[in-house]
C-alpha cells in the first residue's frame, strides 16, 4: 500500500471530520412533497400490483423498505468493524495500516449512531433477522477468518451503496435521508481507496478454491440483504389485500 496516500488519508480524516450531528438537518421533519426511497428502488415497483397501491401505500412502502435497507447497511459496516478488529491485532500499533483502521473505526462506528437515529427519525421499526439469519450470522462471526469477513462486508456495502447513490442524488428524497447518505458517501471514497488495495492483496494471494469460496461468500451476503428487504410483513403494515400474493410475485 501507498504508505504517503494512507498519511494523506489520515490527515484528511483528522482535519475535516463530518459530523452527522452537525452534518445532517435532523431538525427537518419530511415534506409532504418528500419520498423516502426512489420508486426505482422499491420492491414491488414494474409489477402491475405496483399501480393499484394508493399514493399512500407507496410512499409508506419506501419508508420500511429503507428502514430496512438502513439496517442492512448497519449489519455490513459491525461485520467491517468485526473484520477491521481482528486485521489490526495482526498489525503493530504504529503501523500506518493501523493507524488508518483506527480512523476509520471511529467513522464506521459514527455511522451506526447516525444510522440508529435515521431509523428512529422514521419511526421505523426494522423486522428481526430470522433464526436462519441468525445462525448465518453466528457462523460468520465466530469461525470465519478475517479475509472471508472482509469479502462478505464489501458485498454488502457494495449493494447497499447503490440505494445510497440513488437516494442522495434524488432531489424528492427527504432532505435529512439525502444528507446521511451524501456524508456516508464522502467518507467512503475515503475507506474504498484502502479497500479496493486490501481487495487485490487477498485474490492476488488466494489460488482457485479460496477464490470460488470468496465468490459464495459475496453471493451469500448479497442474498442476506434481499431476504432482509423483501418483506411479507411489510406489505401487511402497509394494508394490502394480499400481501402474501406481492411477496410471492
Amino acid at each position: 500500500m501507498d504508505v504517503k496516500e494512507i498519511e494523506r488519508l489520515i490527515k484528511i480524516s483528522k482535519e475535516h471530520p463530518l459530523m452527522p450531528d452537525t452534518y445532517i438537518p435532523w431538525q427537518e421533519e419530511p415534506k409532504p412533497e418528500e419520498i423516502f426511497l426512489p420508486e426505482v428502488l422499491a420492491s414491488l415497483q414494474g409489477l402491475e400490483i405496483y399501480d393499484t397501491l394508493t399514493p399512500a401505500q407507496k410512499l409508506e412502502l419506501g419508508r420500511h423498505e429503507l428502514v430496512q435497507v438502513i439496517a442492512s447497511y448497519a449489519w455490513g459496516e459491525c461485520l467491517f468493524c468485526l473484520f477491521m478488529t481482528r486485521h489490526m491485532l495482526t498489525l503493530p500499533i504504529d503501523n500506518v495500516e493501523h493507524r488508518f483502521l483506527i480512523r476509520e473505526m471511529v467513522e464506521e462506528l459514527r455511522h451506526q449512531e447516525m444510522f440508529e437515529r435515521a431509523i428512529t427519525q422514521l419511526g421505523g421499526k426494522p423486522i428481526k433477522q430470522t433464526r436462519l439469519h441468525q445462525i448465518f450470522g453466528h457462523f460468520s462471526n465466530k469461525y470465519l477468518p478475517a479475509d472471508y469477513l472482509f469479502m462478505g462486508s464489501v458485498s454488502v456495502e457494495l449493494v447497499t451503496d447503490v440505494y445510497g447513490n440513488y437516494a442522495r442524488k434524488n432531489p424528492q428524497v427527504y432532505q435529512v435521508l439525502r444528507k446521511m447518505f451524501d456524508l456516508h458517501n464522502i467518507e467512503e471514497a475515503r475507506h474504498i481507496l484502502f479497500t479496493k488495495a486490501l481487495l487485490k492483496g487477498y485474490s492476488s494471494k488466494a489460488g482457485y478454491i479460496k477464490r470460488t469460496l470468496y465468490s459464495y461468500v459475496i453471493l451469500f451476503n448479497i442474498l442476506f440483504v434481499r431476504t432482509m428487504y423483501v418483506k411479507q410483513e411489510i406489505y401487511e403494515r402497509i394494508g394490502m389485500e394480499n400481501p402474501t400474493a406481492a411477496y410471492q410475485l
